[in-house]
C-alpha cells in the first residue's frame, strides 16, 4: 500500500511538473521594465487582471507604456495566454492620443500595440501640433507607426523569449491610411494588412473638402448658416431611394452598387438652384483648370444626420467649440493651415486650386499613401485587404476604388495579394442601413496563414439581441445581387454579380 501511494504521489508530482513546464515563461513586469531598447524610455509595465464580471471574454495581460524618440508614445498589451501573433491597430483623425483600434484583440490572445503617432493634441481634428514642426509631420505621416511596430516586436521578443509567428495591422479611416502606408513603405513590418475606409491621400482629401466648403459656406463670416438644411437633405434622401433603391432588384433601403445606379438630381423636388449647386459640389469632387483632383461622394443612401455632421452642417457643438461647422470643414482647413502652408490664418474662401499640385508637393511626399506599386509586398508574400463603405459621408469611396484600379493597371494579378471589398449601405467605418460588421482580422489571418483567399465574406447587422441581417461581400468589382426569392435578410438569398467598376 505504501509503495502504491509513493507511486501515485510520484505520478502526481510528475504531472504537476509537466503542467508547470507547459505554462508560458515570461519576464516579470519588473524585469520587462528594465529591458533597454535604443531611443526608447519605458515608463511602466503593469499586470492587468481580467474582470470577468464586467467582461466574460476579458484576459490577463501586461500593459507596457513608453516613449520612442522623445515624442512617440505607445501602449503595448502582452496577453498571458499568447497565441504567438502580433497585431497593431490604427488611429483616427490627427490621432493625438495613444489609439489602437485592435485593442480588444488582446482578448483573443494577440499581443497588440497602439501609438499617438508622435504628438499629443485634442480634439482629433486639430493639427495645430504640426505648425513649423517637420519632425512631428513626418512622424504622423508615416514614421511613428513603423517605429512603434519595431519597438513593440523587440519588447514582445524580450517578454516571451521569441518572435511572433505572424504580424498584422488593421485600421480604419486614418488607421486605414496608416495600413496602406505600411504596405507601401514598410512591407516587411506585417504579414497581413487591413485598410478600412482609408484616408490615404491627405492633400486630395483637403482639396475636396475646400471645394465642398466653398460651395456650402462661401462666406466665412456666416458659418452658422448652411446652404443645405436638414429639410433639403431629407428631400435628397427620399429622392435617392425612390429613384435608385429598386434598381438592384430589391427595394430594401440599401443601394447595392451606387456607381451603376441612375440618379437625376434635377428631378428632386423642393431644392433651390443654390442647393443643387452645393449637392453637385459634393458629388463632383475637387478639380481645377487642369482637370479632376479628387473624386466626389457616391450617390448612395444620404443619412441626413451623418451628412449634417460630416458634410453640410452646421454641427452646433463643433461650431461653438472650434468655429467649424462640419468635420469636413475642420479637417480640410486644418490640413491646409498646418500641414501644407504652415499658416494659421489661411483663408479658405480666397484660395483656388489652380496651384494645388505645387502647393501640396512637400506635404504629399510624407502624408500620402498613393503608390500603386506593391511589388515589395508581393515579393515578401504579404497580403492586403482594403474595404470601404459606399455610403461613407467622411471619405469618398470612389477614391479607394480608383486606387485599386491603379493597382490593377500596375499589376493585372494584384488580386493574388490585394483585394478590395465595397460594403453597401455602410457609413464611415461601420454603421448604416446595410450589413456592415465583418471580422476583418480573421479574414486576413485566414489568407496569410491558411492560404484561404477571401473570395466571399459574410457581413452582418446586429439588433439589440440578435443578428437581423447577413449579406455576402465579394471582391471588387463583383457585387452581391438578390436572386429573386428567399429571405432578403439572409446572405443565402444573394448571388455574385460582376460589375463594370465604372464610376458614377
Amino acid at each position: 500500500m505504501q509503495k502504491r501511494c509513493l507511486l501515485v504521489g510520484f505520478a502526481a508530482c510528475c504531472a504537476a511538473i509537466s503542467a508547470l513546464a507547459e505554462l508560458p515563461k515570461h519576464l516579470s513586469p519588473e524585469n520587462l521594465r528594465r529591458v533597454q531598447v535604443l531611443d526608447v524610455v519605458l515608463e511602466s509595465a503593469t499586470t492587468v487582471a481580467p474582470d470577468l464580471l464586467k467582461d466574460p471574454h476579458a484576459a490577463a495581460y501586461v500593459e507596457v507604456k513608453g516613449v520612442i524618440g522623445g515624442n512617440i508614445r505607445f501602449e503595448l498589451l502582452l496577453p498571458e495566454a499568447w497565441n504567438e501573433r502580433f497585431v497593431m491597430g490604427g488611429g483616427g483623425g490627427f490621432v493625438g492620443t495613444v489609439q489602437n483600434s485592435a485593442r480588444d484583440s488582446v482578448k483573443r490572445g494577440y499581443a497588440t500595440v497602439g501609438t499617438d503617432t508622435g504628438h499629443e493634441c485634442q480634439p482629433v481634428y486639430s493639427a495645430s501640433w504640426a505648425l513649423d514642426n517637420l519632425e512631428a509631420q513626418v512622424n504622423f505621416g508615416y514614421l511613428a507607426v513603423h517605429r512603434t511596430a519595431e519597438v513593440a516586436k523587440a519588447l514582445l521578443h524580450a517578454y516571451y523569449g521569441k518572435d511572433a509567428a505572424y504580424s498584422y495591422f488593421t485600421g480604419c479611416s486614418r488607421g486605414g491610411g496608416q495600413a496602406m502606408m505600411e504596405a507601401q513603405r514598410f512591407p516587411q513590418d506585417f504579414d497581413g494588412v487591413v485598410a478600412g475606409a482609408p484616408a490615404f491621400n491627405w492633400t486630395g482629401i483637403a482639396a475636396n473638402a475646400i471645394a465642398i466648403v466653398k460651395a456650402l459656406y462661401p462666406d466665412p463670416a456666416h458659418l452658422d448658416r448652411t446652404v443645405l438644411p436638414t429639410e433639403a437633405l431629407q428631400n435628397l434622401q427620399k429622392a435617392i431611394l425612390e429613384q435608385c433603391d429598386a434598381q438592384d432588384g430589391l427595394k430594401d433601403g440599401i443601394i447595392q452598387d451606387p456607381p451603376s445606379a441612375h440618379f437625376d438630381l434635377s428631378k428632386v423636388p423642393g431644392l433651390t438652384d443654390e442647393q443643387r449647386h452645393a449637392i453637385n459640389a459634393i458629388y463632383q469632387g475637387a478639380r481645377n483648370d487642369k482637370g479632376p483632383l479628387y473624386p466626389g461622394f457616391s450617390v448612395a443612401e444620404c443619412d441626413p444626420e451623418q451628412w449634417r455632421f460630416w458634410l453640410t452642417g452646421p454641427a452646433p457643438a463643433l461650431l461653438a467649440k472650434d468655429h467649424a461647422p462640419t468635420l469636413m470643414f475642420a479637417f480640410g482647413t486644418q490640413i491646409f493651415k498646418y500641414l501644407i502652408f504652415n499658416q494659421p490664418d489661411w483663408d479658405y474662401s480666397t484660395y483656388n486650386l489652380s496651384n494645388f499640385e505645387r502647393d501640396t508637393h512637400l506635404a504629399a511626399s510624407y502624408l500620402n499613401a498613393t503608390n500603386s506599386n506593391l511589388d515589395p509586398l508581393k515579393a515578401r508574400k504579404g497580403k492586403l485587404i482594403i474595404w470601404h463603405g459606399w455610403a461613407d459621408p467622411a471619405l469618398p469611396a470612389q477614391a479607394t476604388v480608383d486606387y485599386y484600379h491603379q493597382l490593377q493597371a500596375h499589376d493585372p494579378n494584384a488580386a493574388d495579394y490585394c483585394r478590395l471589398f465595397m460594403v453597401p449601405g455602410c457609413l464611415h467605418c461601420g454603421g448604416g442601413p446595410g450589413a456592415t460588421d465583418v471580422d476583418w482580422l480573421s479574414a486576413i489571418v485566414d489568407w496569410v496563414e491558411h492560404a484561404k483567399a477571401p473570395d466571399k465574406l459574410i457581413a452582418s447587422k446586429s439588433g439589440p439581441d440578435t443578428t437581423v441581417m447577413t449579406r455576402p461581400l465579394y471582391p471588387y468589382p463583383q457585387t452581391a445581387i438578390y436572386k429573386g426569392s428567399g429571405d432578403p435578410n439572409s446572405a443565402d438569398s444573394f448571388v455574385v454579380k460582376s460589375t463594370s467598376g465604372a464610376g458614377h
